[in-house]
């Protein structure tokens, strides 16, 4: 008798196959559940595998457009940012994957939803945080923190083993020694030889972009709008899109092809450990960088720091660490729309062998910035006369500073 169905976060690799099978061996049935984020893979064939180990269904559901509009665009606004380096990809992508499964879950009648993700991991912890503020009743079945599942699974060997009892077909194509999580905005890689910080990933390791160093000798020109700090087109040589997973795409090709969008860092997890990982973020990259050039033009100066100080950082470590569901993630994304109400405009850029360049900005509709006012050329209605006076009151606090260090007998 079924001890009743669980919906699994299923990709089709080694092993979510050995877990499908696992809790089929335990007595559940099985929903397998695959969430089209963007990912380059071939759903047909994960399809097929689930279903011949014994998964009752395969359900993909496709949640890009909820990817882009909903993570992506806020990102971008936001400019956020993880340790001044990572834009975080992965984590973007985890709170809608958690919504499509729970939606899987209820519709399909499953009482539990489980997932594949390390016990040593930043995922467990978004996936499930999500999980439970979407469904507060909901059982998570996570085998690697079982303990009979990491001691009957100790290593790959162990997978592999068992994957040939059950009949688990596996990719006869020669294993990279590291893994891979990939989505519409980027592609992480980490584990294996990348588990050491001084190893250089090899040139065959990056899957997205070229590699600078062939990218195309003349540089590429392109063009990005904006309205309320979203990406609403785009125009490049050879194309314009409009539509937001378009756009996307098209900042995408154009960044791949260029080789721009890669990093190597050491970060810190969220549940306390450092790790090494490699990305390639592409469109995200050239998107974000474009914004934050417009809002030089377009967004004022106050608006701008409280919204660096807070805004930005406080929703890159929301997104990291898995709270996007959660009153403080409510908050903090209902207070990026107001700062972005004035940045409206265009960026003209350029990619050239990895990197990224503004060639202009402006704007029909901000006017903060006047070529007149700041010109050094003309007076206008700004007189450099008031200058002294402003200077005489900031510098009150400054001469208090001085004499104190010069009756101490200090040296600035």
């Amino acid at each position: 008798m079924s001890k009743g169905k669980v919906c699994l976060a299923y990709s089709g690799g080694l092993d979510t196959s050995v877990i499908l099978a696992w809790l089929l061996e335990q007595g559940y049935e099985v929903i397998a559940f695959l969430a089209n984020v963007g990912q380059e893979e071939d759903f047909e064939a994960a399809r097929e595998k689930a279903l011949k180990i014994g998964a009752t269904k395969f359900i993909v559901e496709d949640v890009r457009r909820e990817f882009v509009e909903e993570l992506c665009f806020p990102a971008i606004q936001s400019n956020a940012i993880y340790e001044n380096v990572y834009l975080l990809g992965t984590s973007l992508a985890r709170p809608v994957i958690a919504k499509a499964q729970i939606a899987v879950a209820e519709r399909e009648g499953c009482f539990a939803v489980s997932h594949g993700c390390t016990g040593k991991g930043n995922d467990q912890v978004r996936f499930e945080l999500s999980f439970y503020a979407l469904k507060p009743d909901v059982k998570v079945i996570a085998p690697w923190r079982d303990p009979d599942f990491i001691q009957r699974f100790v290593g790959r060997k162990d997978l592999l083993d068992y994957a040939a009892s059950k009949g688990i077909p596996v990719a006869q194509t020669k294993a990279k020694p590291w893994s891979t999580d990939e989505n519409l905005a980027h592609i992480s890689y980490e584990a294996g030889i990348l588990e050491d910080p001084d190893t250089t990933p090899p040139k065959d390791m990056w899957k997205l972009t070229v590699d600078p160093q062939d990218a195309p000798d003349a540089p590429e020109d392109f063009t990005v709008y904006f309205e309320k700090g979203i990406p609403s087109k785009l125009v490049a040589k050879d194309q314009t899109s409009t539509d937001p997973v378009e756009l996307f795409l098209l900042a995408n090709k154009i960044a791949r092809r260029n080789g721009v969008g890669r990093i190597d860092i050491v970060e810190n997890r969220f549940i306390g450990l450092k790790s090494r990982g490699c990305y390639e973020t592409p469109g995200l990259t050239i998107l974000r960088s474009a914004h934050i050039d417009l809002e030089g033009l377009v967004l004022d100066r106050e608006v701008r720091q409280v919204r660096d100080q807070f805004v930005t950082p406080t929703f890159a470590r929301i997104l990291y660490n898995g709270y996007y569901y959660s009153p403080e993630g409510e908050f903090i994304r209902a207070t990026i729309p107001p700062s972005q109400v004035t940045v409206n405009g265009q960026v003209r850029c350029r990619v050239y062998k990895g990197g990224f360049y503004v060639l202009g900005r402006s704007s029909e509709t901000e006017k903060l910035y006047d070529a007149t006012a700041a010109s050094m050329d003309e007076l206008t209605d700004f007189d450099p006369v008031d200058t002294t006076g402003f200077i005489s009151v900031q510098s009150i606090r400054i001469k208090k500073y001085g004499e104190a260090k010069q009756t101490k007998g200090e040296k600035l």
